[in-house]
C-alpha cells in the first residue's frame, strides 16, 4: 500500500469534519511549500530581440552611472 492510499483509507474512517480538517491541514501545507518555477536566465529574456550585449559594454555603463558617486562618502 502506497502512502496515497493509506491516506484516504485513514481519510473515509473520518468524521465529514474531521475530512475537512485534513482537507484545510493539506492546503496550509501546499500555500507553505509552493511550487517554484524555475528562473529564467537574464539572456534568455532577450534572446528573442537580437541584443547582443558583452562585458564591455556592461563595464562602460557602470562606469557612466557611478562616474559621479561621491567617493569621500564611502
Amino acid at each position: 500500500m502506497n502512502i496515497e492510499q493509506a491516506v484516504l483509507e485513514k481519510l473515509r474512517t473520518l468524521t465529514p469534519d474531521k475530512q475537512q480538517e485534513v482537507l484545510d491541514f493539506a492546503e496550509f501545507l501546499h500555500q507553505k511549500n509552493p511550487h517554484k518555477r524555475p528562473l529564467k536566465s537574464v539572456k534568455g529574456l532577450w534572446a528573442d530581440l537580437k541584443v547582443d550585449i558583452t562585458e564591455e559594454d556592461i563595464a562602460q555603463a557602470r562606469k557612466e552611472m557611478w562616474g559621479n558617486f561621491p567617493r569621500e562618502d564611502i
